[in-house]
């Protein structure tokens, strides 16, 4: 497969950055732009909602200041790291591909030896806050977390099986946990009830996308499951996850862990995430799988913020 790959990025070399700037604090300020892009900061404010609602609903009445901002920064700064690492590792594919071509890594604009000190850097500030601020738990959670998305499933998982999203999407569900554990310094049921909320909303989310990248990743000889199955067996499997998400979206009222504001709001939102699916399936248009996967992250979002307002606005008992 490595072969194929470096035969089909041959004729590409937009900076073949093995790097000739040198990592330093002012280089930072100077290309900030660029290693604020490696750390997909958009994907890492939607973990730290999701770890900020683990942190809600783990506690009654409000969340003490010297455990929730040492716990926020930590953990978003080593979900940074890892957004980083995935960077890294995927810097000669994303050159190839078209949605990724214009990242800083393809484009030069900061070296990969730069990137993997950024990177290290932060993971080891967001590690010790958590460890010294926090608790130990969390923070080896949380770096369970990283080598799980940046080493288990970039290294490994995505370039050798179409259920790498499946498997791997473990590593992007656990920030609500991170979170319950922040302020409570224990696993609880509840907390993995919420990672088992994620963990089932990945493999449609990622998959929407993935149809319409399906060239892209075929290029690169990355087995998304569009790739390896075709499309027509990728759409049943969204709308097949579309229903199970909506029965694991029914687990917090069920064992009495919010009320019918959130019943009311996830019912609302995994029948309209359904629709997407269901059109997609049997009436697709070229647009219908990005709108898909765009609609999936409102989903989410809204999801978690109404799980929030559940909580403080209507508390059980």
């Amino acid at each position: 497969m490595s072969k194929a790959i470096n035969k089909t990025m041959s004729p590409i070399s937009p900076a073949n950055n093995t790097g000739h700037q040198a990592f330093s604090i002012s280089s930072v300020f100077a290309n900030w732009r660029a290693y604020y892009d490696i750390t997909k900061p958009k994907v890492v404010a939607l973990l730290v909602l999701t770890a900020l609602v683990g942190m809600s609903l783990s506690v009654p009445g409000g969340l003490p200041w010297q455990l929730l901002i040492p716990a926020m920064l930590g953990i978003a700064l080593l979900s940074s790291a890892a957004a980083a690492i995935n960077h890294i590792v995927d810097e000669k594919i994303d050159t190839v591909m078209g949605r990724t071509h214009n990242r800083p890594l393809p484009e030069g604009r900061i070296s990969v030896t730069s990137a993997i000190v950024f990177a290290t850097t932060i993971a080891l500030l967001g590690f010790i806050m958590l460890y010294a601020l926090v608790n130990p738990l969390t923070a080896f959670l949380t770096l369970a977390g990283l080598v799980g998305y940046s080493f288990v499933y970039t290294m490994y998982l995505k370039r050798a099986t179409p259920q790498n999203i499946t498997i791997g999407g473990l590593a992007g569900a656990i920030p609500p946990l991170l979170g319950w554990t922040a302020m409570t310094n224990e696993v609880a049921p509840n907390a993995l009830l919420l990672v088992l909320i994620i963990f089932t909303w990945t493999p449609p989310h990622f998959w929407a996308l993935a149809i319409h990248r399906k060239d892209d990743y075929a290029k690169v000889n990355i087995p998304m499951l569009p790739v390896t199955h075709g499309v027509s067996f990728t759409k049943t499997q969204i709308l097949l996850y579309t229903v199970l998400l909506f029965v694991v979206c029914l687990l917090p009222y069920l064992v009495g862990m919010s009320n019918w504001l959130y019943l009311v709001g996830a019912c609302t939102l995994n029948l309209i995430f359904f629709g997407y699916a269901w059109q997609l399936k049997f009436h697709a248009k070229e647009e219908t799988a990005m709108a898909t996967f765009k609609f999936s992250i409102i989903h989410l979002m809204l999801l978690f913020i109404i799980l929030l307002l559940d909580h403080y606005w209507l508390p059980m008992g």
